[in-house]
């Protein structure tokens, strides 16, 4: 069996919907979360990763 490396690890990243946003879509609560969690995945040197979206 191969031993998982760093550079083989791939991150979660999740965001979930807040029912106050009228669950329609992709709301603006999403995209903020996106953007942050990504900005604090790569300035922890996190480039390998995947959303996940709760709606």
């Amino acid at each position: 069996m191969k031993k998982q490396t760093e550079k083989d690890k791939l991150t979660a990243l999740y965001e979930r919907l807040s029912h106050d946003d009228g669950n329609v879509g992709e709301s603006m609560s999403i995209g903020s979360q996106k953007a942050i969690l990504k900005r604090k995945a790569e300035e922890m040197g996190i480039h390998r990763y995947k959303f996940y979206v709760e709606m």
